[in-house]
């Protein structure tokens, strides 16, 4: 399975503000395909962040994310609750984090990521370091490398 960030994965980090003082966020289509893509595989996708955000939930929904665990500050901490909703160990766990609150969930799980803009600390424990930026489709390159190493031929043309 796979776990994400949201603010520096998700999206570039910036936060946008209405002249109404609303706060807006941009996400990258091809993430949400990404999300999709790993559902067609019977990989699910769960967010894992600290904010709490309508706009987040209504993201998820739409794009079909398995589970929002938001106000979370100590991302480590859902492990075994993830475990056991998805009957999965920790090294079955993927996760693409990008700043502090992300480095002790990266370090217990199977798998981690980081976008190319991720702090320092980030890349130096990732598995892998994404080319692309946060928001910019780093979780999709992380969905393609998941399915393209884990089954023999993509499987892009199912839909959940």
């Amino acid at each position: 399975m796979l776990l994400t960030d949201v603010d520096g994965v998700l999206t570039d980090g910036g936060m946008y503000y209405t002249k109404n003082g609303d706060v807006m966020k941009k996400f990258h289509a091809r993430d949400g395909m990404g999300v999709n893509i790993l559902l067609r595989n019977k990989i699910p996708t769960v967010i894992v962040t600290k904010e709490k955000s309508i706009i987040i939930k209504k993201w998820a929904k739409q794009m079909n994310i398995s589970l929002v665990l938001d106000g979370i500050k100590k991302k480590e901490e859902v492990i075994d609750q993830i475990c056991k909703k998805f009957l999965v160990k920790p090294n079955e766990i993927a996760f693409i984090g990008d700043d502090v609150n992300d480095l002790e969930l990266m370090k217990k799980i199977g798998f981690s990521a980081t976008p190319k803009d991720g702090i320092k600390d980030a890349i130096k424990i990732s598995d892998y370091h994404c080319k692309l930026l946060g928001g910019s489709g780093a979780l999709r390159e992380i969905v393609d490398l998941i399915v393209s190493t884990q089954f023999e031929r993509k499987n892009y043309t199912k839909y959940p």
